[in-house]
């Protein structure tokens, strides 16, 4: 399985710390956010990585170079107009090939396992999300799950779950789509609808690291453990 970390965000709500450097990049714990997603997943064996960006892309180059400082293959999906997520994943899809791939988000930090990252047949699940509890910056939630593990969308009764920006999806989720600016949510609610997602809830520990308040609340949690 290869693996695309999303990075091409432009850290707005992260200045002025992203005013030099792009948000992966930022650190906790003496190390940079994209770090920790690539060395968790050499350690699951995933080690054919894909990384777009956009915004000081070539910071994240030079700091990263081929990977293999880290144990795996980089490979960069350079976009020169911001494609949003959905659409930065369909200019990615040449690198990433036919099969099932895990997607990341560059600016979470979690301690979840990326073994446990299993793939999709594109047919009748064509994604698998990994959804954590409501955060207290969102807390009422989007998701909800059926009885046999198929996401579907939260309805007012519902506590709800958030979507981690964990997953693995097949190339078949984004077929027919052009290489064009394209929020991944509508193309996830599709897909829902057609009762083609499934997901898991992990309990462990996961930081939307959306502000500099909450980088500083890893900090603290990295330096006492």
């Amino acid at each position: 399985m290869k693996a695309m970390i999303l990075a091409a965000g432009l850290g707005s709500r992260m200045r002025p710390l992203t005013d030099t450097l792009p948000k992966p990049l930022l650190q906790a714990g003496g190390r940079a956010l994209i770090e920790y997603h690539i060395a968790n997943l050499a350690r699951a064996g995933i080690v054919d990585i894909v990384i777009n960006h956009f915004y000081l892309g070539e910071k994240l180059e030079a700091a990263l170079g081929d990977g293999s400082a880290y144990g795996v293959r980089l490979q960069y999906s350079r976009e020169t107009e911001r494609l949003e997520t959905a659409g930065g994943i369909v200019k990615a899809l040449p690198l990433l090939g036919d099969e099932s791939f895990a997607v990341i988000s560059g600016d979470i930090w979690t301690d979840y396992d990326y073994r446990h990252l299993r793939a999709v047949d594109g047919q009748s699940v064509q994604a698998r999300l990994v959804m954590v509890a409501n955060p207290a910056h969102h807390n009422k939630g989007d998701f909800a799950l059926h009885a046999d593990g198929r996401l579907r969308l939260a309805q007012p009764q519902d506590q709800g779950l958030t979507y981690s920006g964990i997953s693995v999806m097949h190339p078949n989720l984004f077929a027919g789509l052009d290489e064009a600016p394209l929020a991944l949510r509508p193309v996830l609610d599709e897909a829902i609808a057609a009762a083609q997602i499934s997901a898991e809830v992990f309990a462990g520990r996961w930081f939307d690291i959306g502000t500099p308040e909450r980088l500083a609340e890893l900090e603290r949690l990295l330096s006492h453990p």
